[in-house]
């Protein structure tokens, strides 16, 4: 195990290893990532990434770790190397609920965007903004966090496990001093305003 680790590390540190989307020839994975509990997140979708909580000025963010094969499971929703982007209000409580159907242990810390290039982030940007032992992940298990993004800036939401932020599985969130409601991004999709 700890040999393998070693050999897809240094492919994403030699950028062996495929950006999302881009898988080199005869090495695409659209497939089935085995091991997948797909039923402790049913139902979920991209959009479920950002909602309006059930408080004034309260956003809920559901983060789906390994959701479909793309980037090799690492993935948040479908999602990775910060092609979602979540924007807040500055000042705006997030309350996160982190899903990690996968055997391979995940996690989930708000971290600063250059972050996601270090194989490690001992601790979160914003206090609370983490699963409890984000550097240990979890397996196929829940958690729940709660911050309250009082600095505007650029983000990310990223697993919390060593180097698997630097494999690109991250998505961006934005705190923005300016927004008046959350806007959710996803790919090259329009952005959409969350009401």
């Amino acid at each position: 195990m700890m040999l393998r680790f070693s050999v897809v590390l240094a492919a994403v540190l030699i950028g062996a290893l495929p950006v999302f989307g881009q898988a080199p020839a005869g090495h695409e994975h659209t497939g089935e990532i085995p091991g997948l509990k797909k039923e402790m997140f049913a139902g979920i979708t991209a959009d479920d990434l950002l909602k309006l909580g059930d408080k004034p000025k309260t956003v809920k963010v559901v983060l789906v770790a390994t959701f479909n094969a793309a980037n090799y499971g690492m993935n948040f929703n479908g999602f990775s190397h910060g092609q979602a982007v979540l924007t807040v209000p500055k000042d705006w409580t997030v309350n996160a609920t982190f899903i990690n159907p996968s055997p391979i242990p995940h996690s989930a810390i708000v971290i600063e965007k250059p972050d996601t290039k270090k194989l490690q982030v001992a601790e979160p940007y914003f206090a609370g903004g983490a699963v409890k032992d984000h550097l240990k992940g979890l397996s196929m298990g829940k958690a729940d966090f709660s911050f309250v993004a009082d600095e505007a800036g650029e983000f990310a939401l990223a697993c919390g496990f060593p180097a698997h932020a630097a494999t690109g599985h991250w998505i961006t969130f934005n705190v923005s001093a300016d927004a008046k409601v959350p806007t959710l991004k996803l790919g090259d999709l329009p952005e959409k305003e969350i009401k």
